[in-house]
């Protein structure tokens, strides 16, 4: 995936973040637009359709965790990586961001080497993903379609943010067997991403209000298995 087709939204209320960020991110040939506010990333999301959003949470007018909720809920962007701005020991932040759906998250301030290196590395995911995912997987009562992102339960269509079906994926891809917390970090999130066990548990538990609870078992102390009679 060449850097000059790669679409990226940056979103921040400092001029200064938008400026630095946005030039090395122009360095690396990305291509990159800029909105101030969460209602800016919101409707630019609608016609840029960017593979990448990095936002800010602590924002004028809409923040950044609504601001994703509504991006989730755009058709054709359920599945855009979102990468978070928080303020440094704000884990409460990184919790409801990760809630909301953001892939992941860098402190401020913003190193550009880090953030660079993030990136990089979660489009080397999402090159990984779009280049698997030709397969159905279909088990009674639930089918997972990988080529098009969706879930159906019963009939039923359900669209998962990207990191809960990847999630999914990974549990259904043997089925009844336990995937430990630290195989679940490592083939979700990667090794450039530094995650607590709470973000499994996050993503668990939305999971399974989505889909219901007959799918996925926890087993104490190691991890989760997907279910199959």
């Amino acid at each position: 995936m060449n850097n000059k087709n790669i679409k990226i939204l940056l979103v921040d209320d400092e001029p200064d973040v938008l400026e630095i960020v946005g030039y090395h991110l122009n360095k690396e040939g990305y291509k990159v637009f800029k909105a101030s506010n969460g209602k800016e990333a919101v409707s630019n999301a609608k016609v840029i359709d960017p593979h990448l959003i990095l936002l800010d949470i602590m924002m004028p007018e809409m923040d950044g965790i609504e601001a994703c909720e509504k991006i989730r809920g755009l058709d054709g962007l359920e599945n855009v990586l979102i990468v978070f701005f928080t303020a440094r020991n704000e884990d409460y932040s990184q919790v409801a961001g990760f809630e909301a759906g953001a892939d992941d998250y860098i402190t401020k301030p913003i190193k550009p080497k880090v953030l660079l290196s993030k990136i990089k590395g979660l489009l080397r995911r999402l090159k990984k993903i779009d280049s698997n995912k030709n397969q159905i997987l279909s088990f009674d009562g639930i089918t997972i379609n990988k080529h098009q992102y969706f879930v159906e339960i019963n009939g039923e269509r359900i669209t998962l943010p990207r990191k809960e079906f990847e999630l999914l994926c990974l549990l259904a891809s043997v089925p009844n067997k336990v995937f430990n917390r630290e195989i679940i970090l490592k083939t979700v999130w990667g090794h450039d991403v530094i995650v607590g066990s709470r973000t499994i548990d996050v993503h668990i538990r939305k999971l399974r209000e989505k889909i219901g609870d007959a799918f996925i078992k926890t087993i104490k102390g190691v991890g989760y298995k997907f279910v199959v009679d």
